[in-house]
């Protein structure tokens, strides 16, 4: 497969490159470069977390990447989650990575590193302490974004600490690629800012775009400002927003028919975005929407663009567009449902992660 080929694939998932021009340049010198997402554990997996990773691991490992999945445990630590309970969060992180298999990731072929491998060396402080030498504390403060905290919110002094850590595990990982979701983009600047200043080897950047809550994005927010919008993206610590990867059909059904889907509306419309991000593995991919005969039966699309034109048009009733996207959910998660009830240390994990109370 040739250097263009790779780089369309990538590009076909991404909201963004930093940049075109270095990610080209490092698979023309690698055949198998390194890209790396991190994951703090805690909680329920919900569709993002289960189906999107595992749609873009897979087209990576399709084009010879080579994928580190990252389980931040101090991470989450520091960021409190599941009250600090380090061991509540490392069981967390086991059921993560049955979830990643129960969607298709086999183990064998990607990296697990959970970060107490890292900070376990001398050397990883010591480029923390080159990166944070080189940040100023407003910038930091500016980067608290990529912990799920709002910028200028009230913070530990560990906590702090967090972005500086992000970049740190970049280095120390030896990564070629970072691939996380654009609200993990500061945490992404910071280290090729660093790796410029101190002449490390630069990462490329390949950020995914969020999956959107049940809520939508309201008319009138500015669509184009990432920042602001990353707060109606879908969070498994807001059962409000989220589908999670155990849930029934009937109550992925409920969720979806009660979601944000305005008629002729596409921007900031959570039930295209899964159709685009979640169910379609090909954008060009033939859509079928089965609807009754009296509103002219089967509808037969042409891919995700066209789906977009039908649905702005009004010749697609937002009832049979949700009805299509709870159908295809449904055959996306049963398997891994099926894997949570059939296996009996995943089931384990599963009861145990779900009785944890999740924190902020």
């Amino acid at each position: 497969m040739d250097v263009e080929t790779k780089i369309g694939i990538l590009r076909g998932f991404a909201e963004e490159i930093l940049t075109e021009d270095e990610l080209k340049l490092i698979l023309e010198s690698n055949s198998h470069p390194v890209a790396y997402d991190g994951f703090e554990p805690s909680g329920i997996a919900p569709v993002h977390f289960g189906l999107l990773r595992a749609k873009n691991v897979k087209k990576m490992l399709s084009v010879g990447i080579k994928v580190t999945l990252y389980l931040a445990d101090y991470f989450a630590f520091v960021n409190n989650k599941l009250d600090g309970d380090l061991e509540k969060i490392r069981t967390a992180g086991e059921y993560f990575v049955e979830v990643w298999k129960a969607c298709g990731i086999d183990p064998k072929k990607v990296e697990i590193i959970w970060s107490k491998e890292l900070m376990d060396s001398l050397d990883y402080w010591d480029r923390f302490m080159r990166i944070g030498k080189v940040t100023t504390i407003e910038r930091v403060k500016r980067a608290i974004t990529v912990m799920g905290r709002k910028e200028g919110e009230s913070v530990s002094a560990a906590q702090l600490f967090y972005p500086i850590m992000q970049a740190t595990d970049i280095f120390q990982m030896d990564i070629d690629i970072c691939q996380l979701g654009i609200d993990q983009r500061r945490a992404n600047v910071l280290a090729r800012e660093a790796a410029d200043k101190y002449k490390w080897k630069k990462p490329a950047a390949v950020h995914h775009p969020l999956i959107l809550g049940l809520q939508g994005i309201p008319a009138g927010k500015d669509m184009h400002d990432k920042e602001s919008l990353i707060e109606y993206k879908m969070s498994k610590s807001n059962p409000k927003s989220a589908i999670y990867m155990h849930d029934s059909y009937a109550e992925i059904k409920e969720k979806v028919n009660s979601a944000y889907c305005p008629e002729k509306v596409i921007e900031g419309n959570p039930i295209l975005n899964y159709v685009d991000l979640l169910i379609l593995d090909d954008p060009e991919a033939r859509i079928e929407i089965e609807r009754s005969p009296k509103f002219g039966g089967t509808l037969e699309i042409d891919g995700y663009k066209e789906l977009v034109n039908v649905y702005s048009s009004g010749k697609l009733h937002p009832l049979d567009l949700k009805k299509f996207v709870a159908e295809k959910l449904e055959e996306k998660i049963k398997p891994v449902r099926e894997h949570f009830e059939t296996d009996k240390h995943a089931q384990e994990l599963y009861g145990t992660v779900k009785a944890d109370k999740i924190t902020r």
